[in-house]
């Protein structure tokens, strides 16, 4: 059997899973897409693959500057810093800190021992975030929105660049392997499989031409375990650690 390489296939493997055609599924096709949806958007939030780690390099423009936020791409999941804006020891003139130490300090590597240099760096670093510290960052991916709070005017000019450390969904139509992952498959099998069940539980207890009687309950039951069981496995395999949050 092929493997899935696009949300089709997808859906037609998950249906097969099922018992597809051998069983008629009694879940309507808008239904099956709703779950697949939401099979992705829970794999996207919590599974280690659903979203990349990467650097995001912004522009900024006047738009920014006189709203004093940034708007960010809606595939922007979670930010977790900004790189540091206006800092002494960054490389931007000829008369900052760090320039003035490799000009006059740093000829050759080979013979200079590069020890003090890192070492005043280190403590340049340490006084800047004594009295400077970091700019505060507030974001949420409802409204894409990433606040700075800064002196927009004086700390940053348009056509500066700012570089965002944050996570990126994975794009399933670029990336097909996404559609190939086991827990992925599972999952929403199982979410299908629940609104099968949800849906012959209209029709408990009616009797059909043979004596054969609706157990939609049963099916309602197995799935929600299976959910349950996958979801746990999510967290105690597929999910990054949770990392604290200091002030």
């Amino acid at each position: 059997m092929a493997v899935p390489t696009t949300r089709k296939l997808f859906k037609d493997y998950c249906l097969r899973r099922l018992g597809y055609p051998v069983i008629d599924i009694n879940v309507d096709d808008g239904q099956v897409d709703d779950r697949i949806d939401d099979a992705l958007a829970y794999y996207r939030d919590f599974h280690f693959d659903g979203t990349e780690h990467i650097y995001l390099s912004y522009k900024i423009t006047q738009t920014d500057v006189d709203n004093k936020f940034i708007t960010l791409p809606d595939n922007i999941n979670y930010v977790i810093r900004i790189f540091d804006i206006g800092r002494a020891s960054s490389v931007s003139n000829l008369f900052n800190v760090r320039y003035q130490i490799h000009l006059n300090d740093l000829f050759d590597f080979t013979s200079t021992t590069y020890v003090p240099y890192v070492m005043g760096m280190r403590h340049i670093e340490e006084l800047e975030q004594i009295f400077v510290g970091s700019k505060p960052i507030r974001f949420n991916r409802h409204n894409n929105r990433l606040y700075v709070d800064m002196k927009w005017d004086k700390d940053v000019k348009v056509d500066d660049y700012v570089i965002v450390d944050c996570y990126r969904v994975l794009d399933s139509e670029t990336f097909s392997d996404v559609w190939s992952d086991p827990w992925l498959k599972k999952y929403a099998t199982a979410l299908i499989k629940k609104q099968w069940g949800e849906n012959l539980k209209k029709f408990e207890g009616m009797n059909l031409p043979g004596g054969i009687k609706f157990n939609g309950q049963k099916i309602w039951d197995e799935a929600n375990d299976e959910i349950n069981a996958l979801e746990k496995e999510m967290n105690s395999g597929y999910s990054l650690p949770v990392m604290d949050m200091m002030n």
